[in-house]
């Protein structure tokens, strides 16, 4: 066998392997047992109307573990941060809104390295009260688009109530 040939059969697999490791999904967010035990950032309530009411009408809350809320003091987010966006249906009350069944679970998890591609962020969505429904969101791209917008923030909306 000739030295050319071994080298273009070489490039070709490692050219193979680039392309399956690009085609690749990314690997799955982990679902956050027990983040209601984290610290509460912040609650909201988004009403029809608002510009985000397409999907995300509802109450929110947002929890983070340890890690994501030493982010959130210094706006530095080491790997293993972990932020949860928890919706549900808002429902009218005797004039108030309550609580209502879980409209989906949003988890942003910090690893540099194994979510490069969303911008060391991975991103998943949990359908109602499932702990193994994902929410298409194209492997966290979509999710990362919007967060974009909060490029200055490492890619975090949300912060401390001070």
């Amino acid at each position: 066998m000739s030295r050319t040939f071994l080298l273009a059969g070489a490039a070709l697999t490692v050219a193979g392997s680039v392309a399956l490791a690009a085609g690749r999904a990314q690997a799955p967010v982990p679902y956050p047992e027990g983040y209601r035990s984290w610290k509460h950032v912040k609650s909201m309530v988004i009403l029809e109307g608002h510009a985000l009411a397409d999907p995300f009408a509802g109450i929110h809350h947002v929890y983070a573990n340890g890690k994501a809320l030493r982010g959130l003091e210094t706006g530095k987010y080491a790997d293993g941060s972990v932020l949860v966006f928890d919706l549900l249906e808002a429902v009218p009350e005797e004039n108030a809104y309550v609580e209502g069944p879980r409209k989906l679970l949003g988890v942003m998890h910090k690893n540099a390295r194994r979510y490069a591609a969303t911008g060391g962020w991975g991103f998943e969505g949990f359908a109602g009260d499932s702990k193994t429904g994902r929410l298409p969101t194209n492997n966290g791209r979509d999710c990362h688009l919007c967060h974009t917008d909060a490029a200055e923030t490492e890619l975090v909306f949300s912060a401390l109530r001070r």
